[in-house]
């Protein structure tokens, strides 16, 4: 065949492979919610079912991209995408899904009350003016054993030798930079793009060896990027439908849902104190809290004022008005009305949350350019991505560099779950399914 003739074929062939982009990739399964959509400016969050996916209802709305959509409510992204056909996955004979982690977190307030803590802890820290600091160098993070975040990072960077250099940063200048960069990409990829352009750096640093698998001769750049990237895109392509077709069968929620929701009912911990409910929150001192007359004539929760009784969290005040100068900041909020460290015109994607999409395609990605390369490790033994002051796009920030680094693929690819945690928009059973969750996972 020709160069014409192939990509006559393959296009051929993705017009009939179930995604309906004749259609502009409509849904043709009928889907329907079990929750009535939530109104983001509606502090008086309600919901059918817990544990489900929530679709959001918003003035103004865009793609994590930057796309402007119309207002109104969203709908759910291609919930037919488990039917496409995939590039290498083989579907077992009589199994329903092409691959199984387990079942994603069920409805009970019980089971989602940490993970949904977990992500009001992470959104505490994002605030500029905390002091804290952590080393960000592969020193300290990374290496993590699989379906975990508790690694501590390497001794020695085995391709030189000699130790990581350590990288120490405020805590809130890293998780906001890491929330933002892996959102989309450096510029705006979408997670599958950003992989690519991770390869391309690959391809173009010069202590690459061209040879498939580490093995045998060295190719040349072209025939390399020719293997590369077809299976890279054929690895992502897959992963892809194999996420959605988890996320399709067990339409798990989102954090917005799990913290306006339970904040709404009231606090789980002492049954003696007002708004009790075994479907509420936990009290956690300095981070979830009974608003009472005395707490707000001491001025700790002076600003909330007439809520009496409800429940408040530590969390992101949202986008500042002008956002190149000045920062949301975190303070004490109504937890009926907590947003995701995310833009107003995004706060949270248009499909369920269990798996993650970022987790899937990240691991898929690394486990190819492990293997297509012959090392786990980025040339020369790490890799970084750099952001200086005015790289933040919801707020103002980093207030510092901030390097983002990893030794291996598998370092970058467990970040990029990492991001979404940071970000308010997955709990950690999307990331490392129920299966591997075992032990608290590290703060950072």
């Amino acid at each position: 065949l020709d160069r014409s003739s192939a990509a006559s074929d393959v296009y051929k062939r993705q017009a009939e492979d179930g995604a309906n982009e004749a259609k502009n990739y409509a849904d043709t399964t009928g889907w329907k919610s079990d929750n009535e959509p939530l109104v983001v400016d509606d502090p008086k969050p309600t919901v059918t079912r817990l544990g489900r996916w929530q679709p959001l209802n918003m003035s103004v709305a865009a793609t994590q991209n930057g796309i402007v959509l119309p207002g109104g409510t969203q709908g759910y992204v291609c919930p037919h995408w488990g039917l496409v056909t995939p590039f290498a996955l083989v579907r077992s004979p009589g199994a329903p899904v092409l691959e199984d982690p387990g079942p994603g977190p069920s409805d009970a307030p019980e089971e989602l009350r940490p993970y949904t803590v977990d992500v009001l802890q992470k959104e505490s820290l994002l605030d500029p003016s905390l002091p804290e600091t952590m080393d960000a160098s592969p020193a300290t993070q990374g290496n993590n054993p699989l379906g975990t975040n508790n690694g501590l990072g390497y001794p020695l960077n085995p391709i030189t030798g000699n130790p990581y250099e350590r990288h120490v940063v405020k805590i809130a200048d890293f998780g906001r930079v890491l929330a933002e960069h892996w959102a989309d990409g450096p510029q705006s990829e979408t997670p599958p793009g950003h992989w690519n352009v991770i390869a391309n750096h690959v391809a173009d640093d010069a202590r690459l060896q061209r040879r498939l698998f580490g093995v045998g001769a060295a190719l040349d750049p072209l025939a390399w990027d020719v293997h590369a990237y077809v299976a890279l895109n054929g690895a992502l392509h897959d992963a892809a439908i194999a996420a959605w077709e988890l996320k399709r069968r067990d339409v798990t929620s989102r954090p917005i849902t799990l913290v306006r929701i339970m904040g709404r009912a009231g606090q789980s911990t002492d049954p003696a104190l007002p708004s009790y409910s075994t479907a509420g929150l936990p009290l956690v001192p300095g981070l979830i809290e009974l608003i009472t007359k005395e707490t707000i004539a001491n001025g700790r929760h002076a600003r909330l004022a007439g809520f009496e009784n409800q429940i408040a969290v530590r969390g992101w005040r949202g986008e500042p008005g002008d956002r190149k100068r000045d920062a949301g900041g975190v303070d004490w909020v109504r937890a009926v009305e907590w947003l995701p460290y995310q833009r107003r015109t995004f706060v949270t994607p248009a499909f369920p949350g269990y798996v993650s999409g970022h987790s899937t395609f990240s691991r898929a990605a690394a486990e190819v350019l492990a293997a297509i390369t012959g090392s786990a490790y980025f040339p020369g033994g790490y890799a970084f991505f750099e952001a200086k002051e005015g790289y933040l796009t919801f707020e103002r920030g980093p207030s510092q560099p901030v390097r983002l680094e990893w030794a291996t693929y598998f370092d970058a690819a467990d970040q990029a779950g990492q991001s979404r945690l940071w970000g308010g928009i997955h709990i950690t059973p999307d990331d490392l399914s129920l299966i591997h969750i075992s032990e608290p996972t590290r703060p950072y």
